[in-house]
């Protein structure tokens, strides 16, 4: 470290399956041009994470974000209907990262239905159905367990309240179901009832959630701060990212009290994994994310300008959004529009 120059942050890094490794590599090689301040530890995520209380706690990927407090993180297989539970989900669990950030903004020269699409889609991480508590009661019966408490949804209603009030959102609302889930759902709303009326200055409002899933694909304007139950927030975040273009360009972020993880919201996309096309935007703009909250708003800035100098331009765009760059292109000429 030369003189005057700010210490390195550690970060774990944890790239990921299938085109994980060639996103979180663009990604790492876009920071390091920027001037981010980084110590990466990159880390391999295993399919033991979260299995046993014991083990998430003894995990060397769970002990490594502990002790950095934050991780970026690529895209991680789950397999579906067998195998081992999500890493995902397990990671969020064993580091209590309670809120689920995903802002869903359009970027420029990506052909979309709507032009002015800017939402913040704020989801509640650690219970619901998604935290998939289920078991065989008989053979052919399985039950899932729906789980909402005053704890979490109070939780993650304060920092949706809180996010809307230090960035001058002026609505927050409220997603569920509780005309068929009069207890579970109607407790969640009560909850955010309670918490918006320490906030007077913004607008609160409902909406069932098949309904908030038709407004969005009609009129997506009308709403500013989304605040959802986990399940139902999984499901409408990846419609408000094929409202701008698709995953492949919205970031994310799993926020805790102690701890942050910041992840590319898609899959791994094994059937172009190796190929040298993935795009590597979403990973880039959650890099961002972090960088904002390690306090490097400065670098943060740089590459959202470069990043959107690149899709304004749209001479080095990846198959995905209509362009034939490869993964080392579009990469290439985001360093290059740095500033």
């Amino acid at each position: 470290m030369t003189a005057g120059q700010a210490p390195k942050v550690p970060v774990t890094l944890i790239p990921g399956d299938g085109v994980g490794p060639e996103v979180t590599a663009a990604t790492v090689r876009l920071l390091d041009s920027a001037g981010a301040q980084i110590e990466w530890r990159e880390q391999k995520a295993q399919p033991v994470v979260g299995r046993r209380k014991e083990d998430s706690q003894a995990d060397p990927v769970i002990r490594s974000i502990l002790e950095t407090r934050v991780g970026l993180k690529g895209p991680l297989t789950t397999p579906i209907g067998m195998g081992h539970q999500s890493i995902n989900v397990a990671l969020r669990r064993a580091l209590d990262l309670y809120a689920n950030f995903r802002p869903v903004k359009k970027l420029p020269g990506v052909r979309t239905p709507f032009d002015a699409v800017d939402l913040i889609i704020v989801r509640e991480n650690t219970e619901d159905l998604y935290a998939g508590l289920e078991h065989i009661v008989v053979p052919g019966v399985v039950e899932s367990l729906k789980i909402i408490t005053e704890r979490a949804s109070t939780r993650i209603a304060r920092f949706a309240f809180d996010y809307a009030r230090r960035f001058r959102r002026k609505k927050v609302t409220a997603v569920h179901k509780a005309n068929i889930m009069k207890l579970s759902d109607g407790l969640f709303l009560e909850c955010i009832r309670s918490v918006a009326k320490d906030y007077p200055e913004i607008d609160y409002q409902e909406v069932i959630v098949d309904n908030c899933c038709l407004q969005l694909v009609m009129r997506p304007g009308q709403f500013d701060v989304l605040l959802l139950e986990n399940l139902y927030g999984d499901i409408v975040s990846d419609l408000g990212a094929g409202l701008v273009g698709g995953l492949g360009l919205v970031p994310g972020a799993n926020l805790g009290e102690q701890c942050a993880l910041f992840e590319a919201v898609h899959g791994t996309a094994p059937d172009i994994a190796g190929r040298g096309v993935a795009n590597p935007t979403a990973l880039m703009r959650s890099a961002a994310l972090m960088l904002r909250h390690i306090g490097q708003a400065s670098v943060a800035d740089r590459i959202e300008a470069a990043l959107y100098h690149v899709y304004s331009e749209a001479r080095h765009l990846t198959p995905d959004v209509g362009g034939t760059a490869s993964t080392e292109e579009f990469t290439a000429a985001v360093i290059e529009a740095l500033c």
